[in-house]
């Protein structure tokens, strides 16, 4: 068959898949407005509200194993769709969560969405990874990023407005009203999630019954070739692979990076003194810059740049920027935060073929060790909450005002990200290239 016949044969999967990583994104990226929402309505300090991202990424520790068998037995196809409807289940937790204005439930329904996001991650990844020479598969990643980032900047602007309106508002109200006006304040807000979670659990459903009849074919990744002393991959097992170890690393720490980039920066300009109706926006920032860098990977790789070499300028570029963030202030700073969706961009489509570069029959084992790398979004973000709780309590204690101190604190503290982009660094230069521990 022709390159050509192939390419052709792959558009329609390519397609699908790309509808579905848009699903990932736009649930995904709600997070930014959810934080600063179940902040107030829940009345959480600044390591609290940021176990929303926790909850939602560490499922990935929990499932991506049982994913991994799951998907073994069901195909791609059906645990894609069992995964989505799962996470429709996710959406209508929200619902009682939002009745009952109960912290715990809320984190529940964004766990459980999690779990049926690993199901699907775990098999969407490898697949679109594989469909196709694997020497392209970052510019298949990164079409799949520009789908993924534009409904994910949807998905901020519409929960942002829906979530975040008049929040500015009820937070100088409720510190000046009685017990049972703030909670009728604060009820009233909490009722905002009932249509868009009943939206998105119809819409979830339909998709997960859609993906259950679409004709995506079945593709397995290639045995990895004989060597030279006569051992293959079927004597091998995934602990022979050093090069898998540093990826699952590097993914690690980016996607704790990149959940920071996109999670914080609402909270982060609201810290700065910038109003609500304005802050609700920046999300979206750093999406459209993932989204740009994204077409340019599709451009450009691999027939101009090697997805190694998109790899290091995009890790190089992370640590200029961190280092930007913390040297500025003011919205100037929030740009910065935003541009790291410069270099995030094309981290994710770049790890994962060189990762799984020569796996073989471990591709799958793979890719849920990858998609298990995932909760660096559930460690490293509340991380960043509690430097910047810690570093504001501080300054209040030195007769900083509470307003300065946590503006202050909140800026500084993004040091956090320079050690995640120096080992993406370290494995764009080095750890892919390590294929067995004898050399």
């Amino acid at each position: 068959m022709s390159t050509t016949t192939k390419s052709q044969n792959n558009l329609v999967p390519i397609m699908i898949i790309g509808g579905l990583f848009a699903i990932f994104g736009f649930v995904t990226w709600i997070n930014g407005a959810l934080i600063p929402f179940m902040k107030t309505i829940n009345e959480l300090t600044e390591t609290q509200a940021y176990l929303v991202a926790t909850a939602s990424y560490i499922s990935f520790v929990v499932m991506a194993l049982p994913a991994s068998y799951i998907i073994s037995k069901t195909g791609y196809k059906n645990g894609i769709s069992l995964g989505l409807a799962i996470m429709a289940i996710g959406a209508l937790v929200f619902i009682p969560a939002a009745e009952a204005r109960t912290y715990w439930m809320f984190l529940l329904a964004i766990f459980i969405q999690g779990i049926g996001m690993t199901i699907c991650q775990t098999a969407a990844n490898p697949y679109i990874t594989i469909l196709g020479p694997i020497e392209s598969g970052a510019k298949r990643m990164a079409m799949m990023g520009i789908a993924n980032k534009v409904a994910g900047a949807l998905g901020s602007i519409i929960f942002g407005a829906l979530l975040l309106s008049g929040i500015d508002d009820v937070n100088e109200k409720i510190g000046n009203v009685s017990a049972d006006e703030k909670n009728v304040l604060l009820d009233t807000m909490a009722d905002s999630v009932h249509t868009p979670y009943i939206v998105m659990a119809v819409v979830l459903f339909i998709f997960a019954f859609l993906i259950r009849k679409a004709a995506l074919p079945n593709v397995e990744a290639a045995e990895e070739e004989a060597l030279t002393d006569g051992e293959s991959s079927s004597t091998k097992t995934i602990f022979h692979y050093p090069h898998l170890w540093m990826g699952v690393l590097a993914l690690f720490v980016y996607v704790g990076a990149e959940v920071i980039a996109g999670d914080t920066i609402i909270a982060y300009g609201i810290s700065l003194g910038i109003p609500a109706a304005d802050a609700k926006f920046f999300t979206t920032y750093t999406l459209m810059a993932m989204v740009a860098t994204y077409a340019l990977g599709v451009l450009l790789i691999p027939k101009y740049i090697q997805q190694k070499t998109a790899l290091v300028i995009s890790a190089i570029l992370g640590i200029i920027f961190s280092v930007l963030i913390i040297s500025t202030s003011g919205f100037t700073s929030v740009l910065f935060v935003a541009a790291l969706g410069v270099s995030n961009a094309l981290v994710w489509p770049a790890i994962w073929p060189l990762t799984l570069d020569g796996l073989g029959k471990h591709t799958k084992t793979a890719s849920a060790l990858l998609i298990m790398a995932i909760s660096g979004g559930a460690i490293i973000p509340p991380l960043y909450g509690r430097i910047v709780e810690a570093n504001k309590h501080e300054l209040i204690t030195n007769g900083l005002q509470e307003a300065e101190a946590l503006a202050t604190a909140a800026t500084g503290s993004y040091w956090i990200l320079i050690p995640c982009y120096a080992i993406v660094l370290l494995f764009a230069v080095w750890g892919h290239k390590i294929k067995s521990w004898s050399k």
